[in-house]
Protein backbone atom coordinates (compact mmCIF):
# COMPACT_ATOMS: atom_id res chain seq x y z
CA UNK A 1 0.00 0.00 0.00
CA UNK A 2 1.76 3.22 -1.34
CA UNK A 3 2.01 5.98 1.52
CA UNK A 4 -0.04 9.07 0.50
CA UNK A 5 1.45 12.15 0.68
CA UNK A 6 -0.13 15.01 1.87
CA UNK A 7 -0.95 18.04 -0.04
CA UNK A 8 0.18 21.67 0.85
CA UNK A 9 -2.98 23.19 1.48
CA UNK A 10 -2.79 26.87 -0.54
CA UNK A 11 -3.12 30.14 1.84
CA UNK A 12 -5.36 32.15 -0.98
CA UNK A 13 -4.86 35.18 1.49
CA UNK A 14 -2.00 35.32 2.31
CA UNK A 15 -1.00 35.08 -1.83
CA UNK A 16 -3.27 37.77 -2.05
CA UNK A 17 -1.65 40.40 0.46
CA UNK A 18 1.54 39.42 -1.10
CA UNK A 19 0.38 40.24 -4.59
CA UNK A 20 0.95 43.99 -4.34
CA UNK A 21 4.24 43.13 -3.06
CA UNK A 22 5.04 40.97 -6.18
CA UNK A 23 3.41 43.69 -8.62
CA UNK A 24 5.89 46.37 -7.61
CA UNK A 25 8.39 43.91 -8.12
CA UNK A 26 8.00 42.79 -11.16
CA UNK A 27 7.41 46.40 -12.25
CA UNK A 28 10.43 47.43 -11.03
CA UNK A 29 12.31 44.86 -12.86
CA UNK A 30 10.73 45.40 -16.21
CA UNK A 31 11.84 48.77 -15.77
CA UNK A 32 15.24 47.97 -15.12
CA UNK A 33 15.30 45.46 -17.59
CA UNK A 34 14.14 47.54 -20.30
CA UNK A 35 16.09 50.20 -18.88
CA UNK A 36 19.17 48.69 -19.10
CA UNK A 37 18.33 47.00 -22.27
CA UNK A 38 17.64 50.35 -24.29
CA UNK A 39 21.26 51.72 -23.07
CA UNK A 40 22.77 48.44 -24.33
CA UNK A 41 21.15 49.12 -27.81
CA UNK A 42 22.23 52.21 -27.99
CA UNK A 43 26.07 51.25 -27.51
CA UNK A 44 25.75 49.35 -30.54
CA UNK A 45 24.26 51.84 -32.50
CA UNK A 46 25.17 55.38 -34.06
CA UNK A 47 24.16 58.80 -32.31
CA UNK A 48 22.11 59.51 -35.58
CA UNK A 49 19.77 56.35 -35.37
CA UNK A 50 19.90 57.35 -31.38
CA UNK A 51 18.29 60.43 -31.71
CA UNK A 52 16.12 59.25 -34.21
CA UNK A 53 14.87 56.58 -32.11
CA UNK A 54 16.00 53.98 -33.66
CA UNK A 55 18.27 52.51 -31.46
CA UNK A 56 16.59 48.98 -31.10
CA UNK A 57 16.79 48.78 -34.83
CA UNK A 58 19.62 48.93 -36.27
CA UNK A 59 19.69 49.88 -39.57
CA UNK A 60 23.09 50.25 -40.05
CA UNK A 61 24.27 47.06 -38.32
CA UNK A 62 26.05 46.73 -35.01
CA UNK A 63 28.85 49.31 -33.71
CA UNK A 64 31.50 47.40 -31.96
CA UNK A 65 33.96 50.46 -33.04
CA UNK A 66 31.69 52.13 -29.99
CA UNK A 67 33.37 50.27 -27.48
CA UNK A 68 37.25 50.42 -29.05
CA UNK A 69 36.50 54.35 -29.63
CA UNK A 70 35.23 54.74 -25.76
CA UNK A 71 37.93 52.34 -24.22
CA UNK A 72 40.76 54.48 -26.11
CA UNK A 73 40.33 57.76 -27.11
CA UNK A 74 37.74 58.69 -24.32
CA UNK A 75 39.92 57.73 -21.15
CA UNK A 76 37.75 55.01 -19.83
CA UNK A 77 40.93 52.63 -19.71
CA UNK A 78 42.35 54.90 -17.33
CA UNK A 79 39.54 55.63 -15.41
CA UNK A 80 38.53 52.34 -15.49
CA UNK A 81 42.14 50.66 -13.94
CA UNK A 82 42.40 53.65 -11.95
CA UNK A 83 38.96 52.14 -10.10
CA UNK A 84 39.96 48.70 -10.39
CA UNK A 85 43.17 49.27 -8.38
CA UNK A 86 41.32 51.47 -5.72
CA UNK A 87 38.12 49.17 -4.86
CA UNK A 88 40.96 46.06 -5.14
CA UNK A 89 43.43 47.19 -2.52
CA UNK A 90 41.36 48.96 -0.40
CA UNK A 91 39.13 45.90 0.06
CA UNK A 92 41.69 43.18 1.02
CA UNK A 93 43.07 46.32 3.35
CA UNK A 94 39.67 46.53 4.75
CA UNK A 95 39.55 42.72 5.54
CA UNK A 96 42.95 42.65 6.76
CA UNK A 97 42.45 45.72 9.10
CA UNK A 98 38.72 44.80 10.53
CA UNK A 99 38.57 40.75 10.16
CA UNK A 100 41.32 41.01 13.25
CA UNK A 101 39.77 43.90 14.93
CA UNK A 102 36.21 41.87 14.74
CA UNK A 103 37.57 38.81 16.09
CA UNK A 104 39.08 40.49 18.69
CA UNK A 105 35.95 42.42 20.03
CA UNK A 106 33.33 39.51 19.78
CA UNK A 107 35.55 37.01 21.27
CA UNK A 108 37.62 39.53 24.05
CA UNK A 109 35.86 41.50 27.01
CA UNK A 110 37.83 44.45 28.35
CA UNK A 111 37.24 47.63 29.40
CA UNK A 112 36.85 49.65 26.15
CA UNK A 113 34.84 47.10 24.36
CA UNK A 114 31.63 48.40 24.20
CA UNK A 115 32.81 51.71 24.05
CA UNK A 116 35.09 50.77 20.72
CA UNK A 117 31.78 48.77 19.33
CA UNK A 118 29.56 52.03 20.04
CA UNK A 119 32.37 54.53 18.28
CA UNK A 120 32.01 52.57 15.19
CA UNK A 121 28.17 52.42 15.33
CA UNK A 122 27.74 56.00 15.55
CA UNK A 123 30.82 56.30 12.75
CA UNK A 124 28.47 54.68 10.28
CA UNK A 125 25.88 57.40 10.63
CA UNK A 126 27.67 60.18 10.55
CA UNK A 127 27.20 62.12 6.50
CA UNK A 128 30.56 62.08 4.18
CA UNK A 129 29.80 65.55 3.70
CA UNK A 130 30.70 66.61 7.26
CA UNK A 131 33.90 65.41 6.95
CA UNK A 132 35.04 65.81 3.53
CA UNK A 133 35.83 69.83 3.94
CA UNK A 134 38.15 69.08 6.90
CA UNK A 135 39.79 66.56 5.47
CA UNK A 136 39.99 68.37 2.48
CA UNK A 137 41.72 71.27 4.33
CA UNK A 138 44.25 68.73 6.08
CA UNK A 139 45.16 67.48 3.09
CA UNK A 140 45.60 70.50 1.33
CA UNK A 141 47.87 72.13 4.42
CA UNK A 142 50.01 68.59 3.72
CA UNK A 143 50.02 69.56 0.36
CA UNK A 144 49.33 65.72 -0.82
CA UNK A 145 47.54 66.71 -3.90
CA UNK A 146 50.64 67.90 -6.04
CA UNK A 147 51.83 64.16 -7.62
CA UNK A 148 49.63 61.43 -8.87
CA UNK A 149 51.02 58.71 -6.70
CA UNK A 150 50.48 60.45 -3.54
CA UNK A 151 46.48 60.88 -4.63
CA UNK A 152 46.28 57.53 -5.26
CA UNK A 153 47.65 56.45 -2.08
CA UNK A 154 45.29 59.19 -0.59
CA UNK A 155 42.67 57.72 -1.80
CA UNK A 156 42.98 54.16 -0.80
CA UNK A 157 43.86 55.51 2.63
CA UNK A 158 40.06 57.58 2.52
CA UNK A 159 38.62 54.77 1.49
CA UNK A 160 40.05 52.57 3.71
CA UNK A 161 39.00 54.35 6.97
CA UNK A 162 35.56 55.83 5.71
CA UNK A 163 34.69 51.52 5.07
CA UNK A 164 36.40 50.16 8.57
CA UNK A 165 33.25 50.85 11.02
CA UNK A 166 30.53 48.98 8.74
CA UNK A 167 32.88 46.43 7.54
CA UNK A 168 34.02 45.90 10.85
CA UNK A 169 30.40 45.66 13.07
CA UNK A 170 29.40 43.47 10.22
CA UNK A 171 31.98 41.15 11.14
CA UNK A 172 31.77 41.22 14.07
CA UNK A 173 28.54 40.27 13.93
CA UNK A 174 29.24 37.25 11.59
CA UNK A 175 32.19 35.92 14.06
CA UNK A 176 29.82 36.52 17.23
CA UNK A 177 27.46 33.87 15.85
CA UNK A 178 30.86 31.33 15.02
CA UNK A 179 30.82 28.60 17.89
CA UNK A 180 33.58 29.06 20.56
CA UNK A 181 34.23 24.93 20.68
CA UNK A 182 36.38 25.56 17.84
CA UNK A 183 38.80 27.85 20.00
CA UNK A 184 38.21 26.01 23.15
CA UNK A 185 39.54 22.79 21.45
CA UNK A 186 42.09 24.51 19.47
CA UNK A 187 43.19 25.90 23.20
CA UNK A 188 43.35 22.47 24.38
CA UNK A 189 45.68 21.73 21.49
CA UNK A 190 48.28 24.34 22.48
CA UNK A 191 47.03 26.46 19.73
CA UNK A 192 47.48 30.32 20.84
CA UNK A 193 44.36 32.88 20.24
CA UNK A 194 46.60 34.55 16.84
CA UNK A 195 47.59 31.05 15.64
CA UNK A 196 43.60 29.72 16.12
CA UNK A 197 42.06 33.48 14.53
CA UNK A 198 44.43 32.83 11.21
CA UNK A 199 43.89 29.08 10.78
CA UNK A 200 40.34 28.15 11.93
CA UNK A 201 38.68 31.30 12.31
CA UNK A 202 39.13 33.27 9.67
CA UNK A 203 38.86 30.09 6.98
CA UNK A 204 35.37 29.75 9.06
CA UNK A 205 34.27 33.04 8.28
CA UNK A 206 34.58 33.27 4.77
CA UNK A 207 31.06 33.39 3.96
CA UNK A 208 31.28 37.07 6.04
CA UNK A 209 34.76 38.20 4.29
CA UNK A 210 33.39 37.32 1.04
CA UNK A 211 30.17 38.90 1.43
CA UNK A 212 31.34 42.24 2.78
CA UNK A 213 34.06 42.55 0.38
CA UNK A 214 31.56 42.09 -2.30
CA UNK A 215 29.62 44.82 -1.07
CA UNK A 216 32.97 47.37 -0.10
CA UNK A 217 34.56 46.43 -3.50
CA UNK A 218 31.15 47.63 -5.06
CA UNK A 219 30.43 50.89 -2.80
CA UNK A 220 34.00 51.99 -3.75
CA UNK A 221 33.60 50.91 -7.64
CA UNK A 222 30.68 53.50 -7.49
CA UNK A 223 32.16 56.01 -5.31
CA UNK A 224 31.73 59.67 -6.57
CA UNK A 225 31.43 62.66 -4.45
CA UNK A 226 35.19 61.75 -1.99
CA UNK A 227 36.58 61.30 -5.58
CA UNK A 228 35.00 64.75 -7.09
CA UNK A 229 36.80 66.45 -4.43
CA UNK A 230 40.45 64.66 -4.14
CA UNK A 231 41.11 63.04 -8.03
CA UNK A 232 41.17 66.24 -10.07
CA UNK A 233 43.52 64.96 -12.47
CA UNK A 234 42.20 62.42 -15.03
CA UNK A 235 45.19 60.25 -14.50
CA UNK A 236 43.76 59.19 -11.47
CA UNK A 237 39.93 59.88 -11.76
CA UNK A 238 37.93 56.65 -11.19
CA UNK A 239 35.09 55.52 -13.21
CA UNK A 240 32.16 57.76 -11.83
CA UNK A 241 34.08 60.84 -12.02
CA UNK A 242 35.60 60.46 -15.87
CA UNK A 243 32.23 59.46 -16.53
CA UNK A 244 30.80 62.52 -15.17
CA UNK A 245 33.64 64.30 -17.54
CA UNK A 246 32.40 62.36 -20.93
CA UNK A 247 28.64 63.50 -20.40
CA UNK A 248 29.67 67.28 -19.48
CA UNK A 249 32.37 66.83 -22.76
CA UNK A 250 29.06 65.43 -24.72
CA UNK A 251 27.87 68.98 -25.33
CA UNK A 252 31.43 69.66 -27.59
CA UNK A 253 31.66 65.96 -28.97
CA UNK A 254 27.89 64.68 -29.59
CA UNK A 255 29.00 61.33 -29.20
CA UNK A 256 26.60 59.65 -27.44
CA UNK A 257 27.35 56.47 -28.75
CA UNK A 258 30.48 55.84 -27.42
CA UNK A 259 29.33 57.46 -24.32
CA UNK A 260 26.60 54.69 -23.86
CA UNK A 261 29.22 51.94 -24.81
CA UNK A 262 31.36 53.80 -21.79
CA UNK A 263 28.58 53.35 -19.36
CA UNK A 264 28.34 49.88 -20.22
CA UNK A 265 31.95 49.02 -19.80
CA UNK A 266 31.92 50.72 -15.88
CA UNK A 267 28.52 48.69 -15.23
CA UNK A 268 29.80 45.10 -16.50
CA UNK A 269 32.20 44.49 -13.83
CA UNK A 270 29.04 45.55 -11.26
CA UNK A 271 26.50 43.39 -13.35
CA UNK A 272 29.39 40.06 -13.51
CA UNK A 273 30.07 40.47 -9.64
CA UNK A 274 26.29 40.40 -8.70
CA UNK A 275 25.64 37.60 -11.95
CA UNK A 276 28.18 35.25 -10.42
CA UNK A 277 28.66 35.37 -6.59
CA UNK A 278 24.71 36.39 -5.91
CA UNK A 279 24.40 33.13 -4.03
CA UNK A 280 27.50 33.68 -1.84
CA UNK A 281 25.95 37.25 -0.57
CA UNK A 282 22.83 35.59 0.26
CA UNK A 283 24.73 32.93 1.77
CA UNK A 284 26.99 35.06 3.49
CA UNK A 285 24.43 37.45 5.19
CA UNK A 286 22.15 34.50 5.99
CA UNK A 287 25.09 32.91 7.85
CA UNK A 288 25.58 36.14 10.07
CA UNK A 289 22.23 35.15 11.33
CA UNK A 290 22.44 31.80 12.94
CA UNK A 291 24.49 30.86 16.15
CA UNK A 292 26.51 27.85 15.28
Amino acid sequence: MQNSIPKKRISWRKDVRLLPGYLILTLWVLFTFVLIGWVLAASFATTREIFKGQALQFPSGLHFENYVKAWTSQNVSVFFGNSLGYASISTALLVLVCAPAAYVLSRFKFFLNRPIQSSFVAAMGVPMVMIILPLFGIVTQMQLLKQDITIRLLMIVLYVGINVPYTTIFLLTFFSNLSSSYEEAAAIDGCSPIKTFWTIMLPLAQPGLITVSIFNFINIWNEYFMSLIFASSDRVKPVAVGLYSMIDSMKYTGDWAGMFAAVIIVFLPTFIIYIFLSEKIIAGITAGGIKG
